[in-house]
């Protein structure tokens, strides 16, 4: 028998689906490279002893206190002294007071002169790991063989292993609700499909596994970094404790819900539309009788298929109704999965927040997801219903409008100032993200222009691609006897399948419009993949409100309950090695008796020992100053002073003098205020 090449068609159709994966792929894989490990969402405001400061007097215990609620153990903060050793009695102590958020532990008595080492580790309000180190020193300070830890909590393999979870639990939760809300919402036909089905069964898959592997590796990923942790039992029943164990747990019996409703979506559901579309097809007149007894009695038949077909339709509107009910309560409540544990929760106005945040995600996977199932379907279903595509193209109108309401709330909430807008990370990826909304948006009304051609095009039926398919498979030469040869035989079936697609292609792409609309909506999936990678990254990036309050260079200089003022001023003498910058600390900052500590380093960060440094005080407001201060030099680089007495609160101007040589000196200032 003589061999047929495949159609010149399909070895010339490119292959978007596998470059669109591979595209993705690449961006995934550079996102997770750029993001690195989840920024801290509580940060360390303040601790006692301070980063750097030398006390005279061994202090009774360490203090920490944090931007918002945290979670620690009686491990959390250890203490160790120049020879590696434990230093602190272990025992956690809670002394939160208000909005003040302040944790500590006891150090043993006695403890002799040197520089000790303090690391800590916690787990933000909000579910992601945070950790630090600092050294202080008792009466001098000296060598020490600690060494401060470069590693972040939530870095390493863990990190990387149970981001990529992260990333794949959004993916799947869009897939699922938004090919489920395609379905019930655009396409009713659409639950019949096949490859409809498989999307949303593997997406449901996808949210599953990544539960898990969220669950399983919780305790390692907010602890030691090691996979062998995650087998530890112990472990396993404390993350269920917590709030972000509880969300996961909810999530997997939701998850099992989910299923239920999948079940019915695609068993029961699918069986009822099909028989409602064929009970209407059945009682549509089939043409002209002869004779009255027979126009009679085809009358009675019509009549009775009309109130079949109303019937079997009344029954699937009935599952329609009850499936979106209940769809609609379980995809809420995964959505709350996030809200409740994440950054929804904490921060100011967690009630109207969370709500909020539910909102976006439901809109987010409406729109993405079922903007990933209509590609789906104009890829895989030729004979797919034109006014399918004019329905989602409203549901996708209204889930942009929901986005942009929520959406504005939300970085109003999280960024909080114009200044960290810009100056943080968390502002610069809002930006990038609003960036990519705004090309998708002009993609979709791309898309929408198109869907306008397709639906005013005539629509060509599913009967009659059915019969153009029949013919097909009637006059193709793989009819013939398929030879006994394996190899011939394999190498027909491939040639079978490649004319087969090829005619299915030619189906599909009979209609411009409808050739058009795929790609723009393709173009659309590239984009809106991208949009959700980036807004996974904003989960797990410390919000610009937090990050600007806690370092931002007017937090240091603004008085703040239970705070020591910091500023950081650079100055240049003119002379040799003449340049550095100057640190200043004023503790507590407030009207009376405070401490002073200065600390002058070179251009390289390193204690910079100079002759002289001059401090004075001036209230402008009040013609009080300028009130003069000669701080005793502690260490090399380190000058610092007691009781130094404020006597009036507002904003005061600090002159710092700095004397490099006998003729070489510079005076740099800064305003704080003082309460």
């Amino acid at each position: 028998m003589t061999a047929i090449a495949p159609s010149p068609a399909r070895v010339r159709a490119p292959a978007l689906l596998p470059r669109l994966v591979l595209v993705l792929a690449a961006l995934l894989a550079a996102l997770f490279t750029a993001a690195g490990p989840a920024s801290a969402h509580a940060a360390l405001t303040a601790s006692d002893p301070k980063d750097g400061a030398v006390v005279a007097t061994a202090p009774a215990q360490v203090t920490l206190s944090f931007s918002e609620q945290v979670a620690l153990g009686d491990d959390s903060i250890r203490v160790m002294d120049p020879q590696g050793k434990r230093v602190d009695t272990g025992e956690l102590r809670d002394m939160c007071s208000g909005t003040t958020i302040r944790y500590g532990t006891a150090l043993h008595s006695g403890l002799p002169d040197g520089t000790y080492t303090v690391a800590w580790q916690a787990v933000s309000a909000d579910s992601h790991p945070v950790s630090g180190a600092f050294t202080f020193s008792i009466g001098a300070p000296s060598a020490t063989s600690v060494a401060l830890p470069t590693a972040q909590a939530g870095g390493g393999p863990v990190g990387i292993a149970y981001d990529i979870a992260r990333y794949a639990a959004y993916g799947g939760f869009t897939v699922l609700v938004g090919g489920a809300a395609f379905i019930l919402l655009c396409w009713r036909r659409g639950a019949a499909q096949r490859p409809l089905q498989k999307l949303i069964v593997r997406a449901w898959v996808t949210l599953t596994a990544a539960t898990l592997v969220m669950l399983v590796l919780r305790t390692p990923y907010t602890g030691s970094g090691k996979f062998a942790d995650a087998l530890d039992l112990d472990g396993l029943k404390a993350v269920l404790e917590t709030k972000t164990g509880a969300s996961l747990v909810s999530r997997l019996l939701l998850l099992g819900a989910a299923a239920l409703f999948i079940a019915v979506l695609f068993g029961a559901y699918a069986r009822k539309t099909a028989e409602a579309a064929e009970a209407a097809e059945a009682a549509k007149p089939k043409g002209k009788g002869k004779g009255k007894g027979k126009q009679k009695d085809r009358g009675a038949d019509k009549a009775s298929g009309s109130g079949s077909a109303s019937d079997k339709d009344k029954e699937a509107n009935d599952l329609l109704f009850g499936l979106g009910i209940g769809g609609t309560v379980v995809a809420g409540g995964i959505a709350a999965t996030w809200a409740l544990s994440e950054h929804a929760s904490t921060g100011i106005q967690p009630g109207i927040a969370m709500p909020a945040d539910i909102l976006h995600l439901l809109a987010v996977a409406a729109w993405l997801g079922g903007l990933t199932a209509l590609l789906v379907a104009l890829h895989k279903v030729p004979d797919m219903e034109r006014e399918a595509v004019r329905r989602f193209s409203r549901v996708a109108f209204v889930s942009v409008l929901v986005l942009a309401v929520t959406g504005v709330y939300q970085s109003w909430r999280q960024v909080g100032s114009w200044s960290a807008l810009t100056g943080t990370s968390y502002g610069q990826l809002l930006l990038v993200k609003i960036g990519l909304v705004a090309v998708l948006v002009g993609i979709a009304y791309v898309s929408r222009s198109w869907t306008a051609r397709l639906t005013d095009a005539p629509a060509l039926k599913p009967a009659k691609i059915a019969r153009q398919r029949d013919v097909s498979r009637e006059t193709s030469p793989a009819s013939v006897t398929v030879p006994e040869d394996p190899k011939r035989a394999a190498q027909l079936a491939r040639q079978r399948a490649a004319r087969e697609n090829a005619r299915e292609k030619q189906v599909r792409d009979a209609d411009p419009a409808r050739a058009g609309l795929r790609r723009s909506v393709l173009a659309e999936a590239g984009v809106a993949i991208a949009l959700l990678a980036v807004t996974t990254v904003l989960t797990s990036t410390e919000p610009g409100r937090t990050a600007e309050r806690a370092s931002g260079p007017d937090s240091a200089a603004t008085a703040v309950p239970n705070r020591a003022i910091k500023i950081s001023l650079p100055f240049d003498t003119g002379g040799q090695n003449g340049k550095g910058s100057v640190r200043v600390e004023v503790d507590p900052g407030r009207v009376g008796a405070n401490s002073l500590h200065v600390w002058v380093d070179d251009p390289q960060g390193q204690p910079l020992d100079i002759p002289e440094i001059k401090v004075a005080f001036t209230l402008p407001a009040k013609d009080i100053g300028p009130l003069p201060l000669l701080p005793e030099r502690a260490a090399p680089g380190h000058w610092s002073a007691s009781g130094v007495q404020l006597p009036l609160a507002g904003e005061w101007r600090i002159d710092v003098t700095v004397r490099t040589s006998d003729i070489d000196q510079t005076t740099v200032q800064k305003n704080v205020k003082i309460g």
